[in-house]
């Protein structure tokens, strides 16, 4: 899982997205939990990360309700399935909070994601990730995604706003070494 180095400016630009979105437009003040979100947004500007979940033969699992299914079928507690339930999220937050208009679209088809909250999959899957993190000791991640359970809707609401802020720059100036 690619994560960009502290200092990326891609990363900067995320972290203060995000803050301005939760702390102006929202009312929170929740470091821990506005930079897990822009460590998000970082991560998911490669379309391997998105879906980096795997099936059996290889091939990325493009669906939540392949995903939940995979990740139910691991067996209990260890890193693996953390790891799944983290991202089915991860996952579920990203399309609900940053493109919702994707899941508009994709209940229009018919596939089996069509019939699927991406809110109660993403809260659930949180929620058993911060379980899984209280069973190994990490209490204070554990807290984070119990957090992001609890306030998965408010999170997607301040994601809708980091995209509508972005959307609302100007591109950088060709030579001006910025990238956005």
């Amino acid at each position: 899982m690619w994560d960009a180095p502290e200092g990326h400016p891609l990363r900067r630009m995320f972290a203060g997205l995000a803050e301005h979105a939760f702390f102006s437009h929202l009312g929170v003040a929740d470091p821990p939990l506005t930079d897990y979100l822009s460590k998000l947004l970082t991560r998911f500007l490669h379309f391997d990360a998105v879906y980096r979940l795997r099936n059996e033969s290889g091939k990325p699992i493009t669906e939540l309700t392949e995903m939940v299914i995979e990740a139910e079928h691991l067996p209990a507690g260890g890193r693996t399935r953390r790891e799944y339930y983290r991202h089915i999220g991860d996952f579920a937050l990203f399309w609900t909070g940053v493109y919702p208009e994707a899941l508009d679209r994709l209940r229009s088809r018919m596939c089996r994601d069509a019939m699927v909250s991406y809110t109660a999959q993403g809260k659930r899957s949180y929620l058993i990730t911060s379980r899984l993190e209280e069973q190994e000791n990490h209490d204070s991640e554990a807290d984070l995604f119990r957090r992001l359970s609890e306030q998965f809707e408010l999170c997607a609401v301040g994601l809708r706003k980091v995209r509508e802020e972005w959307e609302q720059h100007p591109p950088a100036p060709p030579g001006s070494g910025l990238i956005c």
